[in-house]
């Protein structure tokens, strides 16, 4: 019985050193959330107003450009995978890469050959586990993710969807990332980012039902060279919101996570404790019904001897 009482120690000191490290983990993820979400609020309307402004040079001129304009029969996309580098997050990878493969097969479907951009050594490592090809990957920063990160990423987005279809380009560009929506709400989500869908706005919309003139633009030099400036702007600013957003999504998620594991580390101490408890009540039990038995022997004996 002592030593299954030695089992119940060994395991609640354990359980409650792990305790300690995800109470950690929890506590720093709760203090990164916070500086998360501001960078996700800073830049979240800076890529809303270039996309904007985009749309606006685009509808407003006739030139047909690759940024807006789509292949008539498009034979390969890129598909951006946004992961962590880091685990202990729960479901926030997992989730990404689930909905990456449902927009592959979708891609496939279509007819197109995909060629997955990865973002996260958690989703390099899924991929390479499985042997499916990776036309590139970055890893290092998914928690803490610079501009500087993004435009290196967006880079070579850029180069793939700019270089000719013949040559091994793509003529389309979507991105897979986890978009915060609450402390306890994170959704994976797929946008295409080029060819850039172009919706004219509600106002313009209303103005063309009245049969008004649009307004007309003037470009200088024009609108292609332009719309060959905000290419990669636009893609690096919503590169960089998307990294922004999921890194939201990997602290909050990690906290939720090791909330988790704390609370259950708590229930397992008490349960241990209660089994302890039981285990030395026994032993106790035992002692007085040994130190009972041996002191009503000695007594049966003496009284024979009398």
């Amino acid at each position: 019985m002592g030593a299954q009482l030695r089992v119940y120690k060994r395991r609640i000191r354990s359980v409650t050193a792990t305790k300690k490290i995800t109470k950690a983990m929890e506590m720093i993820a709760a203090s990164r959330i916070v500086k998360a979400q501001r960078a996700v609020a800073a830049s979240t309307p800076y890529a809303r107003e270039l996309t904007r402004a985009v749309t606006a040079v685009a509808t407003g001129s006739t030139t047909e450009h690759p940024l807006t304009t789509e292949a008539e029969n498009p034979v390969r996309a890129a598909v951006l995978l946004v992961t962590s580098d880091r685990g202990l997050a729960g479901g926030y990878s997992s989730n990404a890469i689930k909905a990456a493969d449902k927009l592959t097969e979708r891609l496939e479907a279509e007819g197109k050959q995909v060629r997955t951009f990865i973002v996260g050594r958690k989703g390099v490592a899924y991929y390479n586990f499985r042997q499916r090809e990776v036309a590139d990957a970055w890893t290092g920063f998914t928690d803490q993710p610079t501009y500087a990160d993004a435009k290196k990423v967006a880079g070579g987005l850029i180069e793939a969807f700019t270089t000719e279809t013949a040559a091994g380009g793509v003529d389309e560009l979507h991105i897979v990332f986890t978009e915060f929506v609450s402390m306890v709400s994170q959704t994976p989500v797929d946008v295409r980012l080029l060819p850039l869908s172009l919706d004219k706005a509600e106002s313009d919309e209303e103005t063309a039902k009245e049969g008004e003139a649009l307004p007309l633009y003037d470009f200088e030099p024009s609108a292609e060279d332009v719309l060959d400036a905000l290419l990669p702007r636009y893609v690096e600013s919503r590169v960089y919101n998307a990294l922004l957003q999921s890194a939201a999504s990997e602290h909050a998620a990690r906290r939720r996570a090791m909330k988790s594991a704390t609370d259950n580390a708590e229930e397992l101490i008490k349960s241990l404790s209660r089994l302890a408890s039981a285990a030395r009540q026994a032993e106790i039990t035992n002692e007085i019904s040994e130190i009972v038995g041996g002191a009503s022997a000695l007594a049966d004996a003496t009284a024979g001897s009398d």
